[in-house]
């Protein structure tokens, strides 16, 4: 059945394929990451996975350490640097999940991974986004990405957790390809990324 070996097994395959393929421009990025930020390459962080469970998601750091006199940390804009930029435009901050994929934290498609704190704040029918792994690309990230309201990618990804298949995974890898090409929906407008979730307003 592909909702549970099948599409395992298409994780691993895929992204062990990606990962050599892809291990020059791996390198490079993180050679660039070093230079233009210092260290850690990595950003690292805690992210709900299946059945809410935390794991570790990897990717490559694209802002610096800047903090306000009271040893705050900036606002993303603020340590948002041009590289760090230009990173996130081409997705290719997002190439250090393959890592997660293979170990079975997250898979190629399925709902983007949020935020621990966001948790409490889903309604019953919301939280079944975590039903299934979450991805490194989803069906709401074809359909409109950050540039989306927090309601309507709720509600992408529930449908997908109803209805995804191997046809549905190829076809949203594939949309996901040209989307990253043009550039689309990477923000929301007024953001860098996308404004903060505060819970439903129904």
């Amino acid at each position: 059945m592909y909702q549970s070996s099948g599409k395992r097994f298409f994780d691993i395959f895929v992204a062990s394929f990606l990962m050599v393929v892809l291990s020059p421009i791996l390198l490079v990025v993180a050679i660039l990451v070093r230079i233009n930020l210092g260290g850690p390459i990595l950003f690292k962080q805690q992210r709900p996975g299946k059945d809410g469970l935390p794991f570790t998601l990897c990717k490559f750091r694209t802002m610096v350490d800047l903090y306000d006199k009271d040893g705050k940390p900036l606002s993303d804009s603020e340590r948002l640097v041009p590289f760090g930029r230009l990173l996130r435009k081409t997705s290719l901050d997002e190439l250090p999940e393959l890592w997660n994929v293979i170990k079975g934290d997250m898979s190629l498609v399925g709902p983007r991974p949020l935020l621990m704190r966001y948790l409490d704040r889903y309604t019953p029918e919301q939280n079944r986004r975590h039903l299934v792994r979450p991805g490194i690309t989803g069906w709401a990230q074809i359909n409109g990405r950050n540039a989306i309201s927090w309601e309507e990618k709720f509600n992408l990804d529930i449908w997908y957790v109803s209805e995804h298949n191997l046809a549905l995974d190829l076809k949203i890898l594939w949309f996901t390809i040209f989307r990253t090409l043009k550039r689309e929906g990477i923000s929301q407008k007024g953001h860098d990324t996308m404004e903060e979730f505060l819970g439903s307003t129904r």
